[in-house]
C-alpha cells in the first residue's frame, strides 16, 4: 500500500499534521519528513523495533550508525557523555543548521542505533516541520536520509514517493528543500576534530566557530 502524502507548510506547519506524524513515530512506525537538507526518515531511536524497521525500509547495512535529529542543545546533552568544549563552540555558533556532529553516546541511547559502536551523531535542523515533530514527540527522532541506501537523497516528497514510498505508511511533504548537499559530519575526540563528510558547512566555517569562541 502507497504512503499516505500529507502536505504541510515548511514554514507554518499546521499543528494537527505534527500531531498525527507524531502519533505514528509514537506507534513505531518511520515516517518520511522534511529538514533543511534533504527528506529524512524519523523514528523513535529508543525503540528498537523502529529502528530495525529504519534498516528494512532503506535497506541500510547494520553496522552504519543511525544519525539523530534534536531540537535543543539539552536534548544532544542527554544523548551524549562527556561532551567535549568543541562541541559547544560548535553549537553555539552553527546550529540549529547543516552540521552533524559525532560524539561519544549516553548509556541511555541503545547501541544498536549507533552500530554498537557507542558514538552518536547529532544534530539540531533548522526546519520547523522537523522540531515542531520532536516537539510533540517529545523526544529526539532518527534522521537517516530518506532514500534507498546507495540511491541519491530525496529534496522533495515525489523524489521520495518514487524510492520509499510502498515502503513507508506516512511522507510529510512541505515541497523542495533546495538542498543540493548533505549535512557536514564532524567527528569530535576530545578537543580533536576531523571532518568525516564535507557537505554545506564549510571546513573554514568550523575553524571560525572554533576560533570565534576561544
Amino acid at each position: 500500500m502507497p504512503a499516505e502524502l500529507l502536505k504541510v507548510s515548511a514554514g507554518a506547519p499546521d499543528s494537527t499534521a505534527i500531531r498525527y506524524a507524531a502519533e505514528f513515530i509514537k506507534r513505531g512506525r518511520v515516517v518520511g519528513v522534511p529538514t533543511d537538507t534533504f527528506y529524512g526518515l524519523a523514528a523513535d531511536p529508543f525503540n528498537l523495533a523502529a529502528v530495525e524497521e529504519i534498516y528494512r525500509v532503506k535497506g541500510r547495512p547494520e553496522n552504519r550508525a543511525l544519525p539523530i535529529l534534536v531540537n535543543s542543545i539539552e536534548q544532544a546533552a542527554i544523548l551524549s557523555r562527556d561532551l567535549p568544549l568543541n562541541f559547544l563552540k560548535l553549537t553555539e555558533k552553527l546550529w540549529p543548521g547543516p552540521l552533524t556532529i559525532v560524539v561519544e553516546a549516553s548509556h541511555s541511547l541503545p547501541l544498536k542505533v549507533t552500530a554498537n559502536k557507542g558514538r552518536v551523531a547529532l544534530r539540531w535542523p533548522n526546519s520547523r516541520v522537523a522540531c515542531a515533530i520532536i516537539e510533540q514527540v517529545g523526544s529526539p527522532i532518527t534522521g537517516t536520509s530518506a532514500n534507498l541506501s546507495g540511491f541519491p537523497s530525496c529534496s522533495n516528497a515525489q523524489e521520495l514517493v518514487k524510492q520509499l514510498g510502498e515502503r513507508l505508511p506516512l511522507i510529510l511533504d512541505s515541497g523542495d528543500t533546495g538542498a543540493t548537499l548533505s549535512s557536514t559530519i564532524v567527528n569530535l575526540n576530545g578537543e580533536d576534530w576531523t571532518i568525516v563528510r564535507q557537505g554545506q558547512v564549510s571546513e573554514r566555517e568550523i575553524e571560525k566557530a572554533l576560533e570565534d569562541s576561544d
